[in-house]
């Protein structure tokens, strides 16, 4: 590993904090629950298993995860409906079953310690510091993730895991975060191929039907969903329904953090995805450009509010905006908004493409901004059965895919209100999951926000020339350049 400097404290950007911490959990197996019954050896994920490759404790050795809401199934629970909200029992079961293997095969309990939110970050950054970690293996976002990471905090996988574990091979159980830099992983995920943790717009089908206006879905498709179509759009859509002098519903709204990293990605660019930084790329100052005009030149985009981070997205189940920031958890209901009253059809689009795509043919990617992952914190000697336990509680599903990708839930959460076709927004989710990138820009605890642009208390050129030089430093700390 390259000589990382314990420098970046663990405080986030709290906007970006707001924004994630409803997020649901890895893989599911928070809503999936079951019964003391004895393994039954013809149901997958339930038999008996010898475990492989690592010693196995005389004394029962207790597993704590850190993490900041609650899981369902570990040591603590004994019954189906230990999990207040049951919803496939089958499946419930074999977690359960799951659960009671673990513990014979590797003499251990597994609990999973609701810490908070803040509460993992404290520990984290005071515990393994003092290099006494509390837990054996901490789950973070990647906004504390990473950082952790960074702070050379995490003991690399390559240090406990095999060669042959499926992390190095077909990664069905699961899959590492490659960070751009390092000479090892650190951070690893269940895997899926599901769309956890991805974005997208999301709109209001009525608002764009009413204004004769074409499905911008059908526009993407023919690769004609662009920056110019979007701010169109946005133009066409931005309206004083009541005439008294005063806009009521804006083109867009939404979380700037979030719309920042996909519109970058959405151009190409990025500002932090290596060791050096990009802030001041063509690219980069462009996708900045139309977002300050967006909010500033065409006021098109609903004025940001600072004293309530969440209406800024949510405002959208009011019909106050026809774009938003959407994902599988939002449309389900998770966040603020109520999701259930939404009179109106909602539609799911990728972002649009930008110049620097559609001109110079760069690479269209997304970004897994919310998923859960895990780490083992330097401190911890047993590193090794840590690890093949928390494989095994992940693979519930005993490596049967068609089960650890239950659709149910996931093309249920994008059956948006009203929808006409709900299976074309759930496969757009899908599609968004390929070509995934990194940028570390909200990770460099260096406070940069384009809100002062949004808000029009600084111009685009003023901020990056004042910011460009503190983000290259905190990227030369981290990689000791």
């Amino acid at each position: 590993m390259v000589n990382l400097k314990k420098v970046l404290s663990l405080s986030l950007v709290s906007a970006m904090t707001l924004s994630i911490a409803g997020c649901s959990g890895n893989g599911g197996t928070d809503t999936k629950a079951t019964t003391t019954k004895a393994p039954d050896d013809n149901k997958p994920g339930t038999s008996e298993t010898t475990a492989p490759n690592v010693e196995v404790p005389d004394k029962t050795r207790v597993i704590n995860i850190g993490t900041w809401y609650e899981h369902y199934y570990t040591s603590e629970h004994h019954e189906i409906d230990d999990q207040p909200k049951v919803t496939d029992r089958e499946l419930a079961q074999m977690n359960l079953d799951n659960m009671r293997n673990i513990e014979q095969t590797y003499n251990v309990e597994l609990y999973f310690k609701n810490l908070t939110w803040d509460g993992v970050i404290s520990s984290i950054n005071t515990s393994i510091m003092a290099g006494t970690p509390d837990m054996d293996v901490y789950e973070t976002d990647l906004q504390f993730g990473v950082p952790a990471v960074m702070n050379n905090y995490a003991q690399g996988i390559s240090t406990y895991a095999d060669p042959d574990d499926d992390i190095y091979k077909d990664q069905v159980i699961v899959e590492p975060l490659k960070i751009d830099g390092l000479d090892d992983d650190y951070l690893f995920t269940g895997s899926s191929d599901l769309p956890v943790g991805l974005y997208a717009l999301g709109f209001n089908m009525d608002m764009i039907k009413d204004a004769n206006l074409e499905n911008p879905q059908d526009l993407y498709d023919r690769g004609e969903w662009t920056w110019d179509k979007f701010l169109e759009y946005l133009q066409a859509l931005t309206k004083d329904t009541d005439n008294d002098g005063k806009t009521d519903v804006y083109g867009y709204g939404g979380w700037w953090t979030t719309f920042l990293t996909y519109m970058l990605l959405s151009n190409g660019t990025d500002i932090a995805s290596t060791s050096t930084s990009h802030l001041d790329s063509a690219a980069t100052i462009e996708t900045i450009q139309f977002i300050d005009d967006m909010y500033n030149k065409y006021q098109v985009a609903r004025p940001w509010n600072e004293d309530d981070w969440n209406i800024n997205n949510d405002a959208y189940a009011n019909g106050e905006m026809a774009f938003w920031i959407t994902a599988c958890w939002i449309a389900d209901g998770m966040g603020d908004a109520d999701t259930s009253k939404i009179p109106f059809e909602c539609g799911v689009v990728p972002f649009p493409k930008g110049p620097n795509v559609t001109k110079n043919g760069a690479t269209y990617k997304s970004y897994n901004t919310s998923s859960n992952y895990y780490f083992i914190p330097k401190g911890i000697d047993d590193s090794k059965l840590v690890y093949k336990v928390v494989e095994q509680w992940i693979n519930w599903f005993d490596g049967d895919v068609s089960l650890r990708d239950d659709s149910v839930w996931w093309e249920g959460s994008v059956y948006s209100p009203n929808a006409e076709n709900p299976e074309r927004n759930y496969t757009y989710l899908v599609a968004a999951k390929k070509n995934a990138t990194l940028d570390n820009w909200g990770n460099l605890n260096t406070g940069f926000s384009i809100v002062p642009i949004i808000t029009g208390q600084t111009t685009t050129a003023q901020y990056i020339e004042e910011n460009k030089q503190i983000l290259q430093d905190a990227l030369d700390t981290i990689f000791d350049k």
